[in-house]
């Protein structure tokens, strides 16, 4: 198996991350001491969590030690598939919120007048992608490796409405995101 934790290790600027909370540095030690059958749970619960309140890698599931008894591409796989599933439901929940706030004028107004603007950018590069590849740009967005998805996940659930859709989208992301950072690492090792 590849070993991820140096990637892992590597973390975006500050003003990308949170990570220096509590609550996710301590999500993110759980996960990465995660064992057994009760492990695949808290990476089912991490991975819906990251999807709209936690920041931090969703790739951190990939070190996770579980061992089902089985080959270790199975435990891999396994842990892989529940993450994307625990992220596809999280983004739902997410997605829902979306809806709300998009019936909300005052929260709406807000967020255009803050400082940062957080939602003209999201909007602006989500359209983008809807535009061009429409729920299919989703799952691109969010197959890109150590690149916070939450901002592209509540950018879709504001403009989209096909919840069915943006399940399907969120959960080949995901999975599309953990291929390819095995991928990577595997390809790293190779040239080690």
């Amino acid at each position: 198996m590849v070993d991820l934790a140096p990637l892992l290790a590597i973390s975006p600027p500050p003003s990308f991350s949170l990570s220096s909370l509590p609550l996710a540095e301590g999500a993110e030690a759980l996960v990465e001491s995660a064992t057994g059958w009760p492990g695949l749970g808290i990476v089912f619960v991490y991975s819906f969590l990251i999807a709209f309140v936690l920041p931090g890698p969703s790739e951190v599931v990939l070190v996770a030690p579980i061992d089902l008894g089985g080959p270790a591409w199975g435990n891999l796989a396994g842990i892989m598939l529940v993450s994307a599933v625990g992220k596809a439901a999280g983004s739902v929940f997410a997605f829902h919120l979306g809806q709300e706030v998009k019936q909300s004028g005052p929260i709406v107004r807000w967020l255009r007048r803050s400082r940062w603007n957080v939602l003209a950018w999201s909007e602006k590069r989500s359209v983008q992608l809807a535009k061009r590849y429409g729920y299919g740009g989703l799952a691109i967005a969010l197959s890109v490796p150590f690149f916070p998805d939450t901002i592209s996940i509540y950018a879709f659930a504001v403009l989209e409405e096909d919840y069915v859709k943006f399940a399907i989208a969120t959960f080949l992301g995901s999975l599309g995101r953990l291929l390819v950072t095995i991928g990577l690492f595997s390809g790293a090792a190779a040239v080690l």
